[in-house]
């Protein structure tokens, strides 16, 4: 179970998680400032549900229960023109 990667993006195990709420962790948002767990370049979207669940079931409460995490928007802005090109009006 060590060895279990679960956040792909920051290379987090499913032991760092658990140790984690062991250690205090209640949401998805507290692994993610212990572990950096969801704050790579998916943001989340792949490893955020399976942390929901491993915080649900280590701390015997329902996946319901446990608060997601919380969205961030990118982290720099962006050109209108990079979506629509330079020749688009």
């Amino acid at each position: 179970m060590e060895d279990i990667i679960i956040c792909r993006c920051q290379e987090v195990t499913e032991q760092e998680i658990i140790d984690a709420v062991h250690e205090g962790a209640t949401t998805v948002d507290g692994v993610k400032r212990r572990t950096r767990a969801c704050m790579g370049l998916c943001q989340g979207k792949t490893c955020g549900r399976l942390v929901e669940r491993i915080v649900a079931r280590e701390s015997g409460r329902s996946a319901a229960e446990v608060t997601p995490q919380h969205s961030r928007m990118p982290v720099r802005p962006v050109k209108i023109g990079t979506f629509g090109g330079d020749g688009d009006a």
